[in-house]
């Protein structure tokens, strides 16, 4: 097998491998009665680690919510649409950004190490390079979900405040997106909504 190191053309997926991870995914609204173990989190998340960011600074930090205590201080904080599927998922992940992300440069990104001293001093562009990023890699991490074999449903609907203070209060974690995961129910999923057509997106230059 040629590696891609060596190799100056990648081959595309299968039509199955499409299909999971696009064009047959849904957003997951009610999930089965199974399990998910948190080494299959942990599988979950060796995937979405290799998302590309700015510099490789990698500012998303993952909070798997798992305890019934902390879900229900989670739900709590939930819009009140959101709070039943939240409190009946088998595994929920909030998404962060780290706002010190800066202090983990020198161990990433070692060439670029005087960076985080500059950062240090610039609060607004940290937390804006935190924020951008952290969202390049949150789709990767639905993505990642849909490649370990599970459904994902990730939502905007809850109180990012709220759950800063019950969840990050000694951090400089800022929550942003909340994911349920499992296996899909029955009922899981809504009829797919349109997509724009390509005359609506794309431009060629």
């Amino acid at each position: 097998m040629t590696s891609l190191a060596s190799s100056a053309q990648l081959d595309p997926v299968d039509e199955s491998a499409r299909a999971a991870l696009f064009t047959d995914a849904h957003t997951a609204n009610a999930f089965a009665d199974i399990p998910v173990s948190d080494e299959q989190l942990r599988e979950i998340w060796s995937l979405a680690k290799w998302a590309p960011t700015q510099a490789n600074f990698q500012p998303l930090r993952v909070l798997y919510v798992q305890s019934p205590e902390a879900r229900e201080r989670l739900v709590a904080q939930m819009s009140e649409g959101n709070r039943a599927k939240t409190l009946a998922a088998p595994a929920v992940a909030v998404l962060a950004f780290d706002g010190s992300f800066h202090q983990h440069i020198p161990t990433v990104v070692p060439h670029l190490a005087h960076m985080k001293d500059s950062l240090e001093q610039n609060l607004e562009n940290r937390v804006l390079t935190a924020r951008n990023n952290a969202w390049l890699q949150a789709g990767y991490f639905i993505v990642a979900v849909r490649a370990a074999g599970f459904a994902a449903g990730p939502m905007g609907g809850f109180d990012a405040a709220g759950v800063d203070r019950e969840f990050f209060a000694d951090s400089e974690w800022g929550s942003f997106l909340v994911v349920n995961i499992g296996y899909p129910a029955e009922d899981a999923y809504r009829p797919r909504l349109p997509r724009l057509d390509e005359e609506h997106v794309l431009a060629f230059a």
